[in-house]
């Protein structure tokens, strides 16, 4: 079990007035991800795995969604149940257009 926190600055605040997404339910066999603002430019994602060495390729996988969508000001806590890299960036995908939805 490994635990982190990746933080990075977006271009822009991701649109939309939705204060909360969440997706997935990790006893479900999927990965679960909660979506909060928090106002600012700053984007903050919270990582829980059960697999460890692997911070380079969410590092990655992070860098590709926050130059995607740009979102800015929110604050993303994942568990990620060992999803595969591809199933974090759809969920991570759904969950923006979540938040930019009008509430």
């Amino acid at each position: 079990m490994e635990k982190f926190t990746i933080s990075t600055r977006a271009q822009r605040p991701l649109s939309g007035t939705t204060r909360q997404a969440i997706l997935g339910v990790v006893a479900s066999g999927n990965l679960e991800l909660l979506f909060e603002r928090i106002g600012g430019d700053t984007v903050e994602i919270n990582i829980l795995t059960a697999s460890t060495g692997y911070r380079t390729v969410w590092e990655a996988v992070i860098r590709d969604f926050v130059e995607r969508t740009s979102p800015g000001g929110v604050r993303i806590t994942i568990h990620d149940n060992g999803a595969r890299p591809d199933t974090v960036m759809l969920r991570l995908m759904q969950g923006a257009k979540m938040l930019e939805m009008p509430s």
